[in-house]
């Protein structure tokens, strides 16, 4: 492809090389690779349902070990909160009630945002009360959603108040730094790294200024990162070329949260905790969440550390007894679901084993399948033809295959997205993350520019392809510890309300 003087200074701004352009061009041409799944994962066949003794002993083990542990949280952040009020905003453009304006209105005092709407009215000289009909409602949407109000629909997700206290209301960000205290505190106290968004990057540093103020007791850190420019993909039309602006430049999307394995890539710890911004509970229900949290760190130590021992070994022993041989093959079986050859030589032993241990691990805490839409745990084929543990979506699958779609509608379990990662080797070295992602496991999209249909394509997800060659271990968790708020109207939800 032939770039023109403009296009090249584009992409030298972007950071992106004309042979990713060729690369993500390629994949529009000949799309991606559906993933073949072997079968769901399940209780005792990939996913582990730990017993009380299990929990106390990788609890006990993370206690042990956290203070002298470099441990920090990461969290997503970068998302706008205008879908979570997508009813709303459709009532503004048609000035039709629906579901949304109906809850709304018939809810309003139960709403974490309720104190600062009627502040906001009151400041108006107005009592927010005298409102809650059909007649006032336009106002109150208004309020809540744009500039001149609260700007709900303006912000980002993790700027929202969250839940109500009788000491005020916590926004997401200060709901996680609070979890966060409860569990991930190291050696250096709590870090939480957010990703969020440039045009939100002043909201941010207010809220975190105002925290260190309300928590100068104790010792956090709180940073963020902005999702990568050069990670941005490019849009074509309909006939698979670039679709190219009036200036001549190309157009660019945002490459979906996969761009975000490059922010974590960047994030130096001996533990690191991934949770959604919008999956938070409140405090009464955080005791339940804080020790299964402790829990999955607890058993990636000593997946970890079963790990170091092995590969120790190998690297300082030629000649390896037939019992640490079966010692290591037991593990490899019962943690990773990877059957060993029994007659596998020596001399190719310890190459073998290092192969598939030394690698980065995530222990993803996984839901029983209520319904929620999203991803879950799966035995699905790599590209050697062997089964590994994965995290799909359903962009992922052909549902056009009968025999797919009916793997994937067989799923016990959900992806909740939270899980604990180990992204150093062995030897305590920092393990390049771009390595064991899937390039092939990205998907392709339907969007709008200036009126015209365009595809756009993502990058393969954080947790999905992004991880998809990393060691992983599914581990059961209660399904109260998933409490996200995808729509305001989930504040309505019995977590959510009932705060003490």
């Amino acid at each position: 492809m032939q770039l023109t003087s403009t296009q090249v200074s584009q992409l030298q701004a972007l950071g992106i090389l004309p042979e990713d352009i060729e690369k993500q061009l390629e994949f529009f041409r000949e799309g991606f690779p559906f993933a073949r799944l072997v079968r769901p994962a399940t209780i005792n066949d990939g996913i582990i349902k730990p017993s009380e003794k299990d929990l106390d002993e990788w609890i006990k083990l993370y206690e042990d070990s956290q203070t002298r542990l470099n441990i920090v949280k990461f969290v997503p952040a970068s998302g706008a909160a205008s879908r979570m009020f997508k009813g709303l905003f459709e009532y503004l453009n048609s000035k039709q009630p629906n579901n949304d304006t109906e809850a709304l209105l018939q809810n309003m005092e139960k709403f974490p945002f309720y104190a600062d709407l009627y502040q906001c009215f009151a400041r108006n000289g107005k009592e927010l009360t005298a409102y809650f009909n059909l007649l006032g409602l336009q106002e109150i949407v208004e309020m809540l959603l744009l500039e001149h109000g609260l700007g709900y629909g303006l912000k980002p997700k993790g700027l929202l108040k969250f839940h109500r206290y009788l000491d005020g209301e916590r926004t997401a960000v200060e709901e996680h730094l609070v979890e966060a205290f409860l569990h991930a505190r190291g050696r250096d106290g709590v870090k939480i790294h957010f990703t969020v968004s440039p045009e939100h990057e002043n909201l941010f540093l207010t809220e975190f200024t105002k925290l260190k103020q309300k928590y100068n007791n104790e010792k956090f850190e709180l940073t963020y990162s902005f999702q990568k420019l050069s990670t941005n993909t490019i849009a074509v039309d309909e006939n698979n070329e670039p679709v190219i602006e009036p200036d001549g430049t190309f157009v660019f999307r945002p490459a979906g949260h996969g761009a975000l394995l490059e922010n974590l890539n960047n994030i130096s710890a001996d533990l690191i905790f991934i949770k959604n911004i919008d999956n938070i509970a409140p405090d009464h229900r955080k005791i339940l969440s804080v020790r299964y949290k402790k829990a999955l760190g607890g058993l990636a130590l000593k997946i970890k550390n079963q790990i170091t021992d092995f590969l120790t070994y190998l690297e300082w022993h030629d000649n390896y007894t037939q019992k640490r041989k079966h010692e290591i093959a037991e593990f490899m079986n019962l943690f990773l679901g990877i059957k060993v050859p029994e007659d596998i030589d020596n001399s190719i032993f310890a190459g073998y084993v290092k192969s598939k241990l030394d690698k980065p691990i995530r222990i993803c805490g996984m839901v029983k399948n209520t319904g929620e839409p999203g991803g879950g745990p799966f035995w699905v084929l790599n590209r050697k033809g062997e089964p590994t543990l994965q995290i799909i979506e359903s962009s992922q699958v052909n549902f056009s295959d009968f025999e797919q779609k009916a793997i994937f509608s067989r799923a016990t379990h959900f992806n909740p997205v939270d899980m604990v990662c180990i992204t150093n080797d062995f030897a305590g070295n920092k393990f390049n993350l771009l390595k064991y992602r899937d390039d092939k496991s990205g998907f392709i999209s339907e969007k709008t520019h200036r009126g015209k249909k365009i595809k756009i394509q993502e990058l393969p997800g954080l947790w999905n392809g992004g991880m998809a060659h990393w060691i992983t271990i599914f581990v059961e968790i209660p399904i109260e510890t998933f409490t996200p708020v995808k729509t305001f109207t989930d504040w309505l939800r019995d977590e959510h309300q009932n705060i003490p």
